[in-house]
């Protein structure tokens, strides 16, 4: 998926973003704004935004001397959204079909996502309760469980920091026997780090992986032999967030994306409307329907 001019407004509230958390002064920051605005007209536009983006961040990351600007707002949505984490297993138990109702749960996490919306927007009690009310594709699920089950390997892409809190209980249902979670290598945005999995608790309870980039979203050329390894023998792929689909879209995988439809440009290109529950299959994947 390429990337295109409506994009710019997002890098450039990055940056943004990113100086003040670190409290930046007006007048490095007026320097940071200039350096993004500059390296926007040298990138490579045919490639997919979150390529774009990981070289803005790293842009970012050293003009402001903080490798992980977001890290508190990292912190703080996990430390959240674990408060939340009894009632979502308990909504998850109680439900007439668990498995879904986990699905809904994991898509509706996706809305803790700073790479589309301000810290200041993102509220986790209200992303509880769109959990339950928003409409989804029930069919597509079903798909999704019928493949859980009859996969051996499966791999979970994860998505945001915070994020990944409303995973566990979809976590729990695959079951760890066959499943391998993957975050990224390194800080971008509000992306899941292993550090993030392990305040998250799920490094403990799953095999946890890095996939090496610090992409936000999995960019394989930039991913490390070990994680194209794992993603190249899996049966099944969940992959979780907008990014991922930006960058996965176009792979020759059983995938399944899993993501809250937050961007008029990936609404386009997936054919979902806006704020929607998106589940969206690779092309293997629908063939695979019987």
């Amino acid at each position: 998926m390429k990337t295109n001019v409506d994009c710019i407004p997002c890098f450039t509230r990055h940056a943004l973003e990113a100086a003040r958390t670190v409290g930046l002064d007006e007048a490095r920051t007026v320097l940071l704004m200039n350096d993004v605005l500059k390296m926007l007209q040298s990138l490579n536009w045919s490639e997919p935004p979150p390529v774009m983006a990981r070289d803005i961040h790293r842009l970012i990351k050293k003009r402001i001397e903080n490798p992980d600007p977001f890290e508190q707002h990292k912190r703080q949505s996990t430390k959240d959204a674990l408060k939340h984490l009894p009632k979502i297993r308990d909504c998850v138990a109680k439900s007439d079909n668990p498995f879904a109702t986990a699905v809904r749960f994991a898509i509706a996490g996706n809305a803790i996502d700073l790479g589309a919306k301000t810290a200041h927007e993102i509220n986790i009690s209200h992303i509880f309760q769109t959990a339950l009310d928003t409409p989804v594709d029930e069919s597509a699920i079903g798909h999704l469980e019928q493949r859980v089950q009859n996969a051996q390997r499966i791999l979970f892409l994860a998505d945001n920091a915070g994020e990944i809190v409303f995973d566990i209980p979809l976590l729990d249902l695959i079951g760890k026997q066959k499943l391998t979670v993957a975050v990224r290598g390194d800080a971008v945005i509000n992306d899941a780090t292993m550090d993030d999995a392990e305040r998250a608790g799920i490094k403990g309870q799953f095999n946890t992986v890095s996939n090496g980039s610090d992409t936000p979203g999995t960019w394989l050329s930039d991913c490390s032999i070990d994680f194209k390894r794992i993603f190249k023998h899996s049966d099944l792929i969940i992959a979780k967030g907008q990014g991922n689909y930006e960058t996965l879209n176009d792979a020759s995988q059983n995938i399944f994306f899993l993501f809250k439809a937050k961007c008029k440009v990936i609404c386009a290109d997936a054919g979902v409307p806006l704020n929607s529950f998106a589940i969206i299959l690779s092309e293997i994947a629908k063939s695979q329907i019987t």
